[in-house]
């Protein structure tokens, strides 16, 4: 593996499960892959877990981790080509990139979309920029389409939990006061396009996430139908696609509440976090034994783990 900026760049989801696996049971035992090794984490926008535990992943690795916030802690970066550079950027990408990847041995990104534009956020600009001009591997941890890591953490936390050797997992869209990007529920239909599960998405009518993604998935605007029998419930909130960054339906029936619950298979309830109590779920729900967004969240580290161990197995 030389980059991971897309599920796509998971050539199989088996046995990079069963890596994060055999690391979360032993962390530091291969603490001398990253020794003299530096990680640059740039944010252009705010994190929580992504930031801690691929920094923690790092660690455990033995690399050293620089982490900077560009939009407040350096210059705004251009990203075209041929402008003249006479407004608010001072530097251009091109140098920035061959520049950091003086200081670090990977390079990994967060940049979230405008939802505005929906072509160029489809460009993913700033994650390709540092592919193209970086002389590293560069990994996302989120772009404006996809949030690749997050969706190795879903996928090992579901092996974790499953009872069942294809478990029925649903991807559910809940309410949200804020406009939100479809990263997170995209990377999460492709990386159960590749696992052995029986996967359903629901949402209301006009809430289609891009065809490209959900193509070959069952989709039905019946959340109720949809959670009968489910083994696995994950709720995210998108913003429209097709009415590209809209709220078109704040609908409070979308909720995830423990009378939906009760339709499942005694399902266990998964969000990538941060999460909206009481509208996107219930604390009835979330404070319940059924939810595993705690033990999701842990497997952040051991997936940034394991794709950072690819990385650096490839690098020698």
């Amino acid at each position: 593996m030389k980059n991971f900026t897309s599920v796509d760049d998971i050539q199989d989801l088996s046995e990079l499960v069963a890596l994060a696996k055999t690391i979360k049971a032993a962390p530091f035992a291969d603490k001398e892959i990253g020794k003299n090794k530096t990680l640059g984490l740039l944010f252009f926008n705010p994190s929580l877990r992504t930031r801690l535990s691929t920094q923690k992943a790092a660690l455990n690795l033995g690399m050293d981790a620089i982490v900077m916030n560009l939009n407040t802690e350096g210059w705004l970066l251009e990203f075209e080509d041929g402008v003249i550079m006479d407004g608010n950027k001072a530097e251009h990408i091109k140098e920035a990139a061959q520049v950091v990847s003086q200081y670090c041995d990977i390079i990994a990104v967060r940049s979230f979309p405008s939802l505005t534009d929906k072509q160029k956020d489809e460009e993913e600009q700033v994650i390709n920029s540092f592919k193209k001009y970086a002389s590293v591997p560069v990994i996302s941890l989120e772009g404006s389409t996809e949030h690749p890591l997050q969706a190795v953490a879903d996928a090992l936390t579901i092996e974790e939990f499953k009872t069942v050797t294809k478990p029925k997992v649903v991807l559910t869209w809940a309410p949200h006061p804020k406009a939100l990007p479809h990263a997170v529920p995209n990377s999460f239909v492709k990386i159960m396009k590749k696992a052995d599960v029986d996967f359903i998405i629901t949402h209301p009518e006009g809430y289609e996430l891009n065809p490209e993604f959900t193509s070959g998935v069952t989709i039905t605007h019946n959340q109720d139908e949809a959670f009968k029998d489910a083994d696995f419930i994950y709720a995210k909130n998108w913003s429209n696609y097709i009415d590209y960054g809209q709220i078109t339906s704040k609908d409070p029936s979308w909720t995830v509440t423990t009378e939906k619950m009760a339709l499942t298979n005694n399902a266990k309830f998964m969000h990538c976090l941060p999460v909206r109590r009481n509208m996107i779920v219930t604390d009835a729900v979330l404070d319940s034994d059924a939810s595993i967004v705690i033990e999701e969240a842990n497997n952040r580290t051991y997936a940034a783990q394991a794709i950072l161990t690819k990385i650096l197995e490839n690098a020698g």
